[in-house]
């Protein structure tokens, strides 16, 4: 009887409940690290690598130069296409396999694009390598959380968050070096090798690793609506500076195609029983917070990177690598603080270091807001170098704050959705940012030669030195000095701007609450899904 009591639930002992399951490690965690690292570096790097080979490219393939931008803009679109639909992947594959598979596609549209012998081809293999390049960010991201336990999480995502950043730095510079000394083609092929590496890395370390797949089925109105008006609104993004905007009927219709389909997305994808993104993740607060600052910290961010070495060919006369140069040491402290960060950030309120980060990212804007025509080098660099303080204290705890109330079987498809969103808000701030920057210096030109008149002795005098005789010579020169004055207004207020918009964003952090310790712990590291 008290056998039968016991097992019953009453009077006696209850039953000892059963060891939990322990968590998946990789056989080697550092190979394993170097493998996803590598991988996401690689992915990243292409983002920009091509970006200053352009005009090669454009020159050996016999295309014009507005036919070369599509190279960045077929990668830019399929990307943006694919990574919301991180979740529905993984999902359907998991984690591990669809790693391997997207990194080994992603080596063979690599290898299509260095074999490329016309542009239109170039572009296809360039959108295929977008679209498999989506989920590895992403997918990275979860995996590397599952496997480290929860203490060394932090490191984890401060390790990606230098990726991130220093990726993106270094590709219009080894693109420009390799270009320069090879040729073209192998910013396509250094792919290969590193590819094959981390696929077949991460493939064996990671074999066994438990993962619940499912068979969801496909929602068609959802994804086609995701296609056209992602497509749409990224074509739109990348071509509108060149069309004048909205003078342009092409500008007209992609908009008009873009706010009908994505609205139809949202409607449809937040009422679907099985969406192919799901969007009810920002039902979570500190994710909607997270990634809001995130976004807008990330495009502000990118203004930076893109502003920055346009100013310094266009107004200070650097070269292509000179500028990257100058705007390299933006990178040095995110590399060498990222240990520490990933180690001693949790012990701080990760609100407090995302907050510090964006003060001393608004204070670098402000400082290159009283730049003049006649900086050096030194002092540009100077101004780089203290802002990778605050690159350095920024990713890791929005990422970490945007990933902490999420569901374990959660992460890979919000790590997708936010970088989808954080990608929109680069595309949108790399438009809007060369359009005020353009429209700024044209207002500043008119107010700067509003009061120039050709019948003033003085202005004759200083128009003929400027010719050294030739009036015609003098005037010429005299307009480009008048043009590259207002650019300098244009460019010193942009920054002031953005230093604004950096400290604005300290508010939106504020709305995330503790804790921010991931739930990735127990189902994210077995597995998830």
């Amino acid at each position: 009887m008290s056998t039968i009591a016991e097992d019953a639930g009453g009077g006696g002992a209850p039953a000892a409940p059963k060891p939990a399951a322990q968590p998946f490690r990789p056989p080697n965690m550092a190979l394993t690290t170097i493998g996803l690292a590598l991988a996401s570096f690689m992915q990243v790097l292409d983002t920009t690598i091509a970006n200053v080979s352009l005009p090669t490219i454009s020159g050996n393939l016999g295309a014009s130069a507005n036919q070369a931008t599509w190279v960045i803009t077929s990668f830019a679109v399929s990307n943006a296409i694919a990574l919301p639909l991180t979740g529905f992947l993984t999902r359907k594959y998991g984690e591990v396999r669809l790693f391997t598979l997207a990194t080994l596609a992603f080596v063979v549209a690599s290898f299509l694009c260095g074999i490329a012998n016309s542009m239109g081809l170039l572009v296809v293999a360039r959108a295929l390598q977008g679209f498999v390049a989506g989920p590895m960010y992403p997918v990275t991201q979860a995996l590397l959380i599952s496997i480290y336990p929860p203490h060394k999480r932090g490191q984890a995502i401060a390790l990606l968050a230098m990726v991130t950043v220093v990726a993106p730095i270094a590709g219009p510079i080894l693109g420009g070096w390799i270009t320069d000394n090879y040729s073209w083609e192998w910013i396509f092929f250094i792919n290969i090798p590193i590819g094959i590496f981390a696929s077949f890395v991460v493939g064996r370390q990671m074999k066994g690793r438990p993962e619940q797949l499912q068979s969801p089925k496909m929602d068609y109105v959802g994804l086609a609506t995701l296609i056209l008006g992602v497509g749409a609104l990224q074509i739109m993004l990348d071509l509108g500076n060149d069309e004048d905007w909205f003078n342009s009927t092409k500008i007209v219709w992609l908009t008009i195609v873009a706010v009908l389909a994505l609205t139809v997305f949202v409607i449809w994808e937040l009422t679907e029983k099985d969406p192919i993104v799901n969007l009810r993740l920002f039902r979570h607060r500190n994710f909607t917070a997270g990634t809001l600052a995130m976004v807008l910290g990330y495009a502000a961010f990118f203004s930076i990177g893109l502003l920055v070495p346009l100013w310094l060919q266009r107004n200070l006369g650097y070269t292509a690598l000179w500028a990257g140069l100058a705007s390299a040491p933006l990178g040095v402290l995110p590399v060498l603080l990222t240990p520490f960060v990933g180690k001693y950030a949790s012990r701080f309120d990760l609100r407090l270091l995302a907050s510090f980060a964006f003060f001393v990212m608004a204070s670098t804007s402000f400082l290159r807001s009283g730049f003049n025509l006649d900086v050096n080098f030194g002092r540009v660099a100077e101004v780089q170098l203290i802002q990778g303080l605050g690159v350095a204290l920024f990713f890791m705890p929005v990422l970490t704050i945007l990933l902490s109330d999420l569901e374990p079987h959660e992460i890979a498809a919000g790590s997708g959705l936010a970088t989808f969103v954080r990608t929109l808000g680069g595309s949108f701030a790399a438009s809007l940012t060369t359009w005020a920057w353009n429209q700024r210096t044209t207002v500043h030109h008119a107010q700067l030669t509003e009061h120039i008149n050709a019948y003033d002795p003085a202005m004759q005098q200083t128009v003929n030195q400027l010719g050294r005789g030739d009036l015609q010579t003098g005037a010429v020169a005299l307009n480009q000095m008048i043009g590259q004055q207002a650019a300098q207004i244009g460019f010193n207020e942009i920054f002031h701007l953005l230093g604004i918009v950096f400290l604005s964003i300290i508010v939106v952090v504020w709305f995330a609450k503790p804790p921010f310790a991931a739930k990735a712990g127990g189902g994210a590291a077995a597995g998830g899904h």
